[in-house]
């Protein structure tokens, strides 16, 4: 199952890069707006349509859910090299996200019935490694398969990969379903209910605030405001990969050692912390280092929200609800994006100093929230 999530990450990853190329070739000048509104046609999707394909298809077994979200992802992305007008690329982007929406949540809620406790800990740290190690290894490889083919390859080679991992996922011996519509439904309701769901939103609208920043403003900040190149971007980035992988390798000892609770709850912390931090050294002696320091915290940060998090939503679930929580927690953290993506586009026009305060001063509110309804005495030991 691990195989089949780092083989469908590394083509999605190959995909985002290609995408980008084929707006340019359909829309030449307008291939941002093309790609922000696939973007947006990507939240959406997430938002409104993961939460109710997921209800309508949980009496189907999780294989064929799995294989046949899959299936549908290889022939969207197959189909997008054919396209030679932008609403057709818009409909296959947003036909691949359905299908990505149903396939996440539906992985996610296997994993917990094919590991114990221990071992569930160790799976959510390789589950954020592989995420992270998309975003820092899939553009590279991108880059180095450009050099061998053409960008339409690219799509062709995602394709492949969503094949391997229905192939994967076809072979593995699944446990046997235990899914409930009427539980699925209730879902929702759950994160209404319990304090801990109610917090583990507060701390992905702060994780949101600093991530859209980092992935919005970055090159902004590098390209014009410390006269970088295109390579200094993506260090930059790398940077703040960095400090999330830096989490995800010691998850285990440190929940072991903290407790779940206490190490999502510290995310905001280190994330206003830095922040803070960041905003100072702008304006003492702005300079890539600064920067560099600044996004390695501001990614230990988030993983420490986002790494564990998936412990808080097994235990909160009702029986036979797994699959509807993170269905309705992927949509929830996705609803953050829509709000916090354009706001960080806006504020790449201002002072750096001052986003980075202001990013400080909103993800310390979020955190003291969290805190607040997610007492100690409401976690699960």
């Amino acid at each position: 199952m691990f195989a089949a999530q780092v083989v469908a990450l590394a083509g999605t990853g190959l995909a985002t890069v290609a995408l980008g190329l084929l707006a340019f070739a359909l829309a030449g000048d307008r291939a941002a707006a093309v790609v922000a509104t696939a973007l947006t046609i990507k939240m959406v999707a997430y938002v409104g349509a993961g939460p109710l394909l997921t209800a309508a298809l949980v009496r189907v077994p999780r294989r064929a859910v799995l294989v046949g979200a899959d299936a549908v992802r290889a022939l969207a992305v197959a189909a997008l090299p054919w396209v030679d007008q932008v609403w057709h690329v818009y409909v296959l982007i947003a036909v691949l996200q359905c299908a990505s929406a149903v396939f996440t949540p539906a992985f996610q809620a296997v994993i917990p019935e094919l590991v114990d406790d221990r071992g569930y800990t160790g799976a959510l740290a390789l589950s954020r490694l592989a995420y992270d190690l998309e975003a820092l290894a899939s553009p590279l490889l991108a880059a180095a398969l450009l050099a061998l083919v053409p960008f339409h390859g690219l799509f062709a080679l995602t394709a492949v990969s969503f094949a391997a991992s229905a192939a994967l996922v076809l072979t593995t011996e699944l446990p046997r379903d235990t899914g409930d519509p009427r539980r699925a439904a209730a879902s929702w309701r759950v994160f209404a209910t319990d304090p801990r769901l109610r917090a583990v939103v507060l701390l992905d609208l702060a994780a949101a605030v600093v991530t859209a920043l980092v992935l919005v403003d970055t090159v902004v900040l590098v390209r014009a405001h410390l006269g970088g190149t295109d390579a200094g971007v993506a260090v930059a980035l790398a940077f703040f990969g960095a400090g999330s992988m830096a989490v995800a390798f010691a998850l285990g000892r440190l929940v072991d050692r903290f407790g779940t609770r206490a190490l999502m709850v510290a995310g905001p912390a280190v994330l206003a912390a830095g922040s803070a931090v960041l905003a100072a050294g702008w304006v003492l002696a702005p300079g890539f280092a600064v920067l560099a320091a600044g996004w390695t915290v501001l990614g230990l940060g988030c993983s420490l929200i986002a790494a564990p998090s998936g412990r808080v939503l097994r235990d909160a679930a009702p029986e036979g609800g797994l699959a509807g929580v993170l269905a309705a927690r992927f949509a929830l953290s996705h609803a953050c994006f829509l709000a916090t993506y354009p706001l960080a586009g806006w504020a790449g026009g201002l002072d750096p100093a001052a986003v980075f305060a202001g990013a400080g001063a909103a993800v310390a509110v979020c955190g003291a929230a969290a805190a607040l309804l997610w007492r100690p005495w409401t976690a699960n030991p």
